[in-house]
């Protein structure tokens, strides 16, 4: 089983360092991952907020392959629906070529409705889309209309869905499904068995939602307004019907004022701080029976303090991924051409 980081690039007003700083301060972490032993970078995509969140993920995956030498190089996830099939394929062709195959293609069908408005994509069908780009992504590989193709000659698909219908999608179409619930284990299967898979190809993969310290209290006292704000941005933006309804510096500063106090057994299951011992008790029971290949952590939620990234990379990449490993399933080999 792969560990990795996920990158997304926030830089909340209330503690901006500045686009370029921001963008170079993601790069060293990149670097540092894999000097402690991590195994991939996963980052993500999303439109129009004001602090930054990463728009263009196959630019960074190009950047971060520029960087890196062992790290598996991954999207989670590309929004499929408001993109051209053609341009990711080339795309993500180029990026498999610069980092020499270590490039894995995740595809989500996206939710925020001021996306679709802005690039024209119908949000009804977003399913539908999601799934005919990713067949058409691999029928432009088979057919070699790409030119140059990926190094890899079957490039790792993988879709990002939470629920039962994105499972089944995910199975049918033969791609790895990057979420983790055992409640989605027999739906995934069911697409595999639709599409005439084996149930051998099953492949999970997800982010694990916590920090990693030696004083948990202490850390999340540190990380709750940044985990606070993220969370509240995304809400409005899940919200906005328009490019132009989005969140002003301003109010995303008053967001956090209001999240500042979140220390309740509430707010902490969905993102908690915890030990390393604590962290491994977690992925034990969360991954337990399921074919989970990759889980990847947060570098930094929402522009963290320096001193707490260190501290958490530091311990998942030396503590805690050496005894998660053997826990789930190995990453799928593929061919080079």
């Amino acid at each position: 089983m792969r560990i990795g980081i996920y990158q997304d690039l926030r830089d909340p007003p209330r503690w901006r360092r500045g686009w370029g700083d921001n963008a170079g301060a993601a790069l060293e972490r990149a670097e540092e991952a894999e000097k402690l032993g991590f195994e991939a970078a996963w980052c993500t995509e999303h439109h129009f907020f004001a602090d930054g969140y990463l728009p263009q993920p196959l630019t960074w995956c190009t950047a971060v392959a520029a960087r890196t030498d062992h790290l598996a190089l991954g999207t989670a996830v590309i929004i499929a629906p408001l993109h051209s099939p053609i341009d990711l394929a080339e795309q993500a062709a180029i990026v498999d070529q610069l980092c020499g195959g270590r490039f894995q293609l995740g595809l989500g069908a996206g939710y925020v409705p001021r996306e679709f408005e802005a690039f024209g994509a119908d949000r009804q069908q977003r399913f539908d889309l999601t799934e005919s780009c990713l067949n058409e992504i691999r029928r432009l590989y088979e057919e070699g209309i790409v030119t140059p193709g990926p190094v890899q000659r079957d490039l790792p698909m993988w879709f990002g869905g939470f629920g039962p219908r994105g499972a089944r999608l995910a199975g049918r179409n033969r791609a790895g499904l990057l979420f983790i619930s055992a409640d989605l284990l027999d739906p995934y299967l069911q697409g595999l068995a639709e599409g005439g898979h084996s149930p051998e190809m099953a492949a999970m993969g997800g982010v694990a939602n916590m920090i990693v310290s030696n004083d948990p209290e202490r850390a999340w006292s540190m990380v709750a307004p940044h985990a606070g704000y993220a969370r509240r941005a995304n809400e409005y933006a899940a919200q906005a019907k328009s490019v132009t309804d989005r969140m002003t510096p301003q109010e995303e500063t008053a967001s956090v004022e209001r999240t500042t106090d979140l220390s309740s057994v509430t707010q902490r299951r969905s993102f908690d701080a915890v030990t390393p011992e604590q962290a491994v008790r977690k992925i034990e029971t969360w991954i337990e029976d399921l074919p989970v290949s990759d889980i990847f952590f947060f570098d930094s939620l929402a522009a963290m303090p320096d001193e707490l990234v260190q501290e958490h990379m530091t311990l998942v990449g030396t503590e805690v991924a050496p005894r998660v490993r053997g826990l789930g399933r190995a990453p799928r080999e593929t061919q080079i051409q």
